[in-house]
């Protein structure tokens, strides 16, 4: 029972798929996997950091009820939890073991160090291009597609008075709803955030030329003619330690515990093999 649901969350886990549709490669990979595991835990669940670990009964009901909730009713889940073979009660059995060992796990890691400002910024001087912000720029444009040589005429000029009478943010803005024919229309024109190599390259370099409020000439690429507009420069550079501290704190944090706890099961292993 208990391995059935094991293969059944390590199928997701590893393949994004339901066991029975599992390839005959895929399904053997699964079975040595969930072998592993399953001595794995049956070795936390024995070791002397388990004692005493009990699962508090509100929390095995709400991983049940968060399991239960990705079927659309009661009839699904309980046709699904009987074709791999369990029923209510074995789902309990099998979602409690497993919050015991997660228990287990992070009883073993109550004592690792935590991660102090001084560690986080350390990281942080060491790794300066995990946290190089590039350049990038708040745009706005307006696109008018065309097929023929007179609808171009036609759009340049219309663009080529905008970029002159609509230079003022709420002026372009409506101007893009009005006559942008790109979906962006209907968020007044806005392309948000735009680091390089983003745009077509007819663009973009007009585009990173602009000042902050500047409105391009006409530009023509693939999709048609556009007008872009500037709203904000966003600066560029080193990301200020105290914009990703702790960031930096809980990704380290993370680590140290993933590491502590990869150390802890290798010993509990090695034991085993030597007793």
């Amino acid at each position: 029972m208990e391995h059935a649901y094991l293969e059944l969350k390590l199928s997701w886990e590893l393949f994004q798929k339901a066991p029975e549709t599992l390839s005959p490669p895929e399904r053997n990979r699964l079975g040595e996997v969930a072998a592993k595991q399953d001595s794995i835990e049956q070795r936390i669940l024995s070791s002397e950091q388990a004692r005493n670990v009990m699962v508090p009964e509100p929390t095995l009901r709400t991983r049940i009820e968060e399991i239960r909730k990705r079927y659309p009713d009661e009839e699904t889940f309980l046709q699904d939890l009987a074709r791999i073979g369990l029923d209510r009660h074995s789902l309990a059995a099998s979602v409690e073991r497993d919050l015991r060992v997660e228990a287990i796990l992070d009883r073993v890691v109550s004592a690792v160090p935590e991660v102090s400002e001084v560690d986080a910024e350390i990281y942080y001087r060491l790794h300066p291009d995990a946290f190089d912000r590039p350049e990038a720029r708040r745009l706005r444009h307006i696109l008018i597609t065309v097929d023929t040589p007179q609808e171009a005429d036609q759009a340049h000029r219309l663009l080529d008075g905008l970029r002159v009478t609509h230079t003022a943010p709420e002026k372009f803005a409506k101007a893009a709803l009005r006559h942008s024919q790109c979906p962006s229309a209907v968020e007044k024109g806005l392309l948000g955030v735009v680091r390089r190599n983003q745009l077509y390259p007819e663009l973009e370099s007009a585009a990173f030329a602009l000042s902050e409020g500047e409105v391009s000439e006409v530009l023509a690429s693939e999709m048609g003619l556009h007008i872009i507009r500037c709203d904000e420069i966003l600066p560029s550079g080193m990301i200020p330690f105290a914009e990703v501290r702790d960031r930096i704190i809980e990704r380290l944090t993370e680590k140290r515990r993933q590491e502590a706890q990869k150390q802890w099961v290798k010993q509990l292993m090695s034991a085993r093999q030597l007793a």
